[in-house]
């Protein structure tokens, strides 16, 4: 399959000043462009790429590209405007699915038998490169999806994919798709989403507008893992979506 044109750098930029000017008025807008141009330019030092590659340990032991320091200057500018390619530490990982596995065996399914990890799909809205897919197939779940917007991270998200072994992976059927993840229409299974702040507050509410649409025409149980919930008050306008627990480096919503 042919993947998506390149997503242009001018009109990201345009798109992300009118969004700002509409609420916040032209000069403040203009402000906060200027501020992000030169926080890029700072960020592309010799010194700081160096230091995104202390999160390589990951890609050594498994043999993938999961870093943040092989992300080209391009991607690196159009994460900017959405926001910055960051793969999730393992160690936090785990923990939040630890949190969550704690939540389903104190939850009822519609069959009143307790909830398990097999029974959803995961689907990390914003996947990058992949890793939280690799990390979550060492979890039973049904199947794991990856959305994202930018060809080149998708291109090698499917290459991390194909090359990953590990024995303690309990979950194969794995994909990454390239699609706008604001858009894409939600699986009509019982979810597992994961969101690493992969969306500006307006990318935020249209997809808890879309995942209150998608439970009203599908009713089934959902929940929301928030790793660093800068916008967690986007999820709490949600009218189906509670918190049920977190910490400070994440939260767990769900309407269930």
């Amino acid at each position: 399959m042919d993947l998506p044109p390149q997503i242009s750098v001018l009109q990201t930029a345009w798109q992300w000043w009118r969004y700002a000017a509409r609420y916040e008025g032209t000069l403040a807008a203009t402000r906060r462009l200027v501020s992000v141009l030169w926080e890029f330019a700072r960020d592309s030092t010799p010194d700081r790429l160096r230091a995104r590659f202390g999160d390589a340990e990951y890609d050594w032991d498994y043999r993938v590209n999961t870093t943040s320091g092989a992300v080209g200057w391009r991607d690196r500018l159009l994460g900017m405007f959405h926001s910055a390619y960051q793969p999730t530490e393992p160690v936090a990982f785990h923990e939040m699915i630890e949190g969550l596995q704690q939540s389903l065996h104190q939850t009822r399914g519609p069959d009143h038998t307790t909830l398990a990890l097999r029974d959803f799909t995961f689907i990390d809205l914003g996947s990058g490169k992949g890793r939280t897919l690799l990390m979550a197939s060492e979890y039973p779940f049904r199947r794991i999806l990856g959305v994202e917007l930018l060809p080149s991270l998708h291109q090698i998200a499917q290459e991390n994919l194909h090359q990953y072994k590990s024995e303690s992976q309990k979950c194969f059927v794995l994909e990454s798709i390239c699609a706008d993840a604001t858009a894409f229409p939600l699986p009509a299974d019982p979810l597992v989403i994961f969101l690493f702040n992969p969306f500006p507050e307006s990318g935020m509410r249209q997809v808890v507008a879309k995942l209150d649409q998608s439970l009203r025409e599908h009713p089934r149980p959902v929940y929301m893992l928030y790793h660093n919930p800068l916008l967690e008050h986007t999820l709490s306008e949600s009218k189906k979506l509670r918190k049920i627990a977190g910490e400070q480096q994440y939260s767990l919503f769900t309407n269930h």
